[in-house]
């Protein structure tokens, strides 16, 4: 078999998952679909799936005997077609083989190292696949040290479990060359993840201080307040999709989730007055690893530093009001809950009575805006609502403009928005709206007693 046709070998994944008695059957579905999701992000396809009620999670190995013995089987005799329940009626039986285990919960390094030897094949909880995916979608150097950083600290622990399955020879080392008598290979690799971590936070820190160096150098060149709008939201609600339509620009739209996880900043088009910027984040899940929302808080800081948040919500997943509780989670642990924020519905077109179900939402959540990102009027109608929202602080004011500073006109129609513009033998009067401060500045530089102090402010 040659490298392309490795390549382009179907993986397929089981899923197994334990339901407790407080999880109602809608959540525990949604779940697993969910899971479903993230395999397929992985390039997994979800052939079967195994469910058990239980009390509790077996703390050996997280399923009972008996499911495990039914897994085993599963996995190492060959599949007939009627037990491809999940799987599309168009599979060969004959030519699948199980690569992997999905565990819908956070499991243990030993429940997981026996869930292992028991069923027969590799075991991923749900921790360990979204921190692949996070892994395999970095694009930035602060990403792909935040990802780093979680995977190392999800994998510290699983070592000692490592070395039970590598046998004897992993257990102990000699004193000879090493820092202390008799440390074990495990004791040695913890250390050097404790220490790469170590490194990799002062990178992070580093990383910081230049982003908000370069943030406040931004603000100053614009010569104005921030007007800064952060899209927060469920991953795969439209956030980027939304994000392109009020940018006029191509950043990455992909139906999977989490196929963005780098902040990406825009300016609104058509620019306004004052200039407002666009910032994408990452996605929010359910059961998001905390150390994943520790380690990405420069991305979701993007949210603090926002004048504005439109929380993106699919309006045509039926589990959306869970979707929305798990962002309001994040955003309250992030400190970001007191910002402004618009709900914004996407997806409406997705829906098959459009006019019936959009009424509902407006009734329902006040203030919401239901629309497609896919349609340029809907598009325009957010975009209008948040300039209303930054121009709402803006001032009205008079400005003559000699005929000798003609040159300045530019400046004007960049800073302010323009009312109207007559002309008289002084020069041209301009009724303009924005900013106190900027307006403040532009008198200043029009007054001939300022002697080009202000010059600063207006270099772009």
């Amino acid at each position: 078999m040659d490298e392309t046709e490795v390549k382009d070998k179907p993986r397929y994944a089981i899923v197994a998952s334990v339901q407790l008695p407080e999880v109602s059957d809608v959540e525990f579905s949604s779940s697993l679909a969910e899971l479903s999701e993230l395999a397929k992000t992985l390039g997994f396809q979800v052939v079967h799936t195994f469910v058990q009620k239980r009390n509790g999670f077996d703390r050996t190995a997280y399923l009972g005997v008996g499911k495990l013995e039914e897994i085993h089987m599963y996995v190492n005799r060959g599949l007939r077609a009627d037990e491809l329940a999940d799987a599309p009626p168009q599979l060969d039986p004959s030519a699948i083989e199980i690569d992997v285990l999905l565990v819908d919960h956070e499991i243990s390094p030993s429940q997981a190292r026996n869930l292992e030897l028991a069923v027969g094949c590799e075991v991923m909880d749900r921790t360990m696949v979204i921190l692949e995916i996070f892994h395999r979608n970095a694009r930035s150097r602060a990403a792909k040290a935040q990802v780093e950083i979680a995977r190392l600290g999800y994998m510290a622990p699983r070592l000692r479990e490592a070395a039970k399955l590598a046998g004897p020879q992993g257990r102990q080392r000699s004193g000879m060359g090493g820092r202390g008598s008799g440390e074990s290979h495990t004791e040695l690799d913890r250390r050097k993840v404790r220490d790469r971590i170590a490194e990799l936070q002062r990178e992070i820190v580093a990383m910081e201080l230049e982003r908000k160096t370069q943030r406040s150098r931004r603000l100053e060149r614009q010569g104005q307040g921030l007007a800064g709008v952060s899209l927060v939201g469920y991953t795969n609600a439209g956030k980027s999709t939304l994000m392109r339509a009020l940018t006029g620009s191509e950043v990455l739209v992909a139906n999977k989730l989490f196929a963005t996880l780098d902040t990406t900043v825009r300016a609104i088009y058509p620019e306004s007055v004052p200039r407002v910027l666009v910032s994408d984040t990452v996605g929010f899940i359910k059961n998001l690893p905390h150390g994943l929302v520790a380690s990405f808080k420069s991305t979701l800081e993007e949210a603090l530093d926002a004048g504005l948040l439109l929380h993106v919500i699919d309006a045509s997943d039926p589990g959306f009001e869970r979707q929305l509780e798990v962002t309001d989670t994040v955003l309250q642990e992030i400190g970001a809950d007191e910002v402004p924020r618009i709900r914004v519905f996407n997806k409406i077109d997705h829906v098959a009575d459009e006019s019936a179900w959009r009424a509902e939402l407006e009734q329902r959540y006040p203030g919401c805006v239901v629309m497609s990102a896919r349609r340029p009027d809907d598009v325009s109608a957010l975009r209008a609502r948040i300039v209303a929202f930054f121009q709402q602080d803006l001032t009205e004011d008079e400005i003559l403009l000699p005929w000798s500073a003609q040159q300045l006109r530019g400046e004007i129609y960049s800073h302010c928005q323009v009312l109207e513009e007559r002309a008289d033998e002084d020069g041209s009067w301009f009724r303009v709206r924005g900013e106190p401060e900027q307006l403040r500045r532009l008198h200043e530089k029009l007054n001939p007693g300022s002697g080009g102090r202000e010059k600063e402010y207006w270099e772009v």
